[in-house]
This record gives C-alpha cells, structure tokens and sequence, in this order.
C-alpha cells in the first residue's frame, strides 16, 4: 500500500490529517504538482485525472478523492470514529463536510486557481473575473461556518471529524489569495485555533 501525495496541496494534506488522528502511517510517494509531475505518464497510469491523493493498494486497487480514501481508511480502522458512529452523528458529518466542501472549498479553490499569477499555467484558460466572482461566495461560506460554530465545539457536534479536517484545510487555503477570517467570526476564529493546535493539523 501507498499514499501518492503533494506537500503543499489542500487535498492530500486532508488524507495526511486523518492518517494522524487514526495514528496509521503508509508509505508516500512525493508527486511535485509545481513541477508538473501529476501529469507525466507515471502517474497518469495511477490517477487518469491527474490529481492527488491516490491510494494503491497491494493488490493494485487504486482510490482517488480524498475522502473516498479517508472512507476506506475509516472502515479498516474504525476508532477514533471521524466520520460519525450513530446514525444521525454520521448523517451530520456527511451534511457539514458536503457544505464545507461546496460552500467554502470549492470557492477558495476557484479563486486561488483563476486569481493567483503562479497558476496561469495550471488553469488554463485562467479567469480573473471567476475568481473575484467567487470571493463573496467564500466570506458566505465562512459565515456559514462561523454561525453552525456558536453552537457547537465542533463544525458537526461535540466530536472532532472529516467535516473539520476539510473546513481547516479549506481556510489554511485561503492564505494564498490573501484572504483572512474576519475578526468578528469569533467562533469560526476559536474553532480553527482550537483544531490547529492538534499534532495531526502540524507539519
């Protein structure tokens, strides 16, 4: 088994976060997105799509997208729980991931590839006007988090799970587009010191 991952990239930082809290470790193979290497022929065997994380497995299995692997991961290794264990604790996790993913994420994403100079190369065609089309977007997606965040100690309840491994490496995310949260999200502000202090959240 082994992690193709990519240092600086949000995704494979979210699989490497939920490795730590299960407390497995695999072997990684370093894929350099700067230098163009998730496009080479080697890798486009493993990921046709040219992204990372990919997990092979020893029987040559190949799982791609982050939480599908964190998924596997959960399965094999049930403990510490990180996507739910009742029911309604699972549904809720699966609620508060999606929405961090598409109400933040995803726009944190759009801006960062259509708005920072060092990606002209990556997304192409790159347009700047996306890019500032989708910064409303992210502050409504932050806002959305702050709010669910006065109520809870975590993004889904009382445990710490998946939905807060995306939501920390979502706005980890936004230091690149020279974004920050807003000083008066105080709970969205207590909630990401209180996760990036846990030793999976540090290098």
């Amino acid at each position: 088994m082994k992690l193709y991952d990519s240092v600086r990239a949000p995704n494979p930082r979210r699989v490497r976060i939920f490795l730590k809290e299960k407390g497995i470790e695999i072997p990684t193979v370093t894929v350099d997105l700067g230098a163009f290497e998730h496009r080479d022929a080697a890798f486009s065997k493993v990921n046709p799509l040219q992204r990372t994380p990919a997990l092979e497995l020893d029987d040559g299995t190949v799982i791609t997208e982050s939480v599908a692997i964190c998924r596997y991961f959960e399965e094999i290794r049930p403990e510490p729980a990180l996507f739910g264990r009742t029911a309604i604790e699972k549904a809720r996790v699966e609620m508060w991931n999606r929405r961090a993913e598409l109400e933040l994420f995803v726009p944190i994403a759009h801006v960062f590839r259509h708005g920072h100079p060092g990606m002209a190369k990556h997304e192409v065609p790159q347009v700047a006007e996306w890019a500032e089309a989708n910064r409303p977007k992210m502050m409504a997606g932050l806002a959305l988090l702050d709010e669910q965040l006065g109520g809870s100690q975590f993004l889904a309840g009382d445990a710490y799970s998946i939905a807060d491994i995306t939501a920390l490496c979502a706005i980890d995310f936004m230091k690149p587009t020279k974004t920050r949260v807003p000083d008066e999200m105080v709970h969205l502000l207590r909630w990401h010191h209180e996760v990036s202090a846990r030793p999976s959240a540090l290098p």
